[in-house]
């Protein structure tokens, strides 16, 4: 690369890192590829969704110019005084493998990629935030799909939720979330109390034809974790006398949050069916 380009190089990934930092408190090298228009933001999608094997594969440019950019993003971001702060990168999907990067799969490049770089100006408190918020496995997505007349690509199976995996949807007994139970929106408090105590859960969505975007319908939850959440907000209301008893066996309403299916155990998917 001749010193002309790496000088207009460098003034590009400045301006991306930059950006970053303003808008969120730290950059990452996958913000800089983003922001100097190397790698589209679908690509990163997909290859989160671990339908891509290596990050590399998908950044419109070759090995050295990705290379070259890193290595003037580390130099910006050290001359910044940016604190750098390794991260972990894990798939959105039931397996949770971590995601790969580099081609190479080389160690230090590997770890070189998961590395944020936090701005100096914030308290410790708010650096280990961000640093925890950064490695915090990404929500599964399950899908209710509007089309009922699809097929399992694994089983030839089919039913009411789905999750997209790259060969093509796939039921949820194939990816071994069919032991969760549906929990629909609408109570928030049940919700985080069911959500803290599951440990596997997954967001269900729908697509909306009239506002052409996913809607969050509800979530998959661990059975024992929704019944215990129940349970313990139903008496925490009884003592407080917020409303009557909402334990299963005190209920004399229609079943809410039962629905879809009165309460059948439906499973989890991901956004693009």
């Amino acid at each position: 690369m001749s010193p002309e380009n790496r000088r207009r190089l460098a003034d590009r990934v400045a301006k991306a890192a930059e950006a970053s930092l303003a808008a969120q408190n730290y950059v990452s090298p996958v913000d800089v590829l983003v922001g100097i228009g190397w790698l589209d933001p679908g690509a990163v999608k997909r290859w989160r969704q671990g339908q891509v094997d290596y990050l590399e594969r998908v950044v419109q440019t070759n090995l050295s110019r990705i290379s070259e950019a890193m290595k003037l993003f580390r130099s910006w971001a050290t001359a910044k005084g940016l604190i750098p702060s390794e991260t972990f990168y894990v798939a959105r999907t039931p397996s949770r493998q971590t995601l790969r990067f580099s081609k190479s799969g080389t160690l230090t490049i590997e770890r070189q990629y998961r590395t944020h770089w936090l701005s100096g100006e914030l308290s410790q408190r708010k650096q280990e935030r961000l640093a925890e918020k950064a490695s915090r496995a990404p929500e599964l997505v399950v899908i209710r799909p509007l089309n009922a007349a699809w097929t399992c690509y694994r089983c030839g199976g089919t039913g009411d939720l789905l999750m997209m995996e790259n060969p093509g949807p796939a039921c949820l007994r194939c990816v071994g979330l069919d032991d969760l139970e549906f929990l629909s929106a609408g109570d928030a408090l049940l919700t985080r109390r069911v959500k803290a105590k599951s440990a596997r859960c997954a967001v269900v969505v729908r697509f909306s034809k009239s506002r052409r975007r996913y809607e969050r319908q509800g979530l998959l939850v661990e059975p024992q974790a929704f019944t215990e959440a129940q349970r313990e907000l139903a008496l925490c209301r009884r003592r407080d006398g917020a409303g009557p008893c909402d334990l299963p066996e005190a209920r004399t309403d229609d079943g809410r949050r039962r629905d879809l299916g009165k309460r059948t155990r439906q499973r989890v998917s991901v956004y693009g069916y």
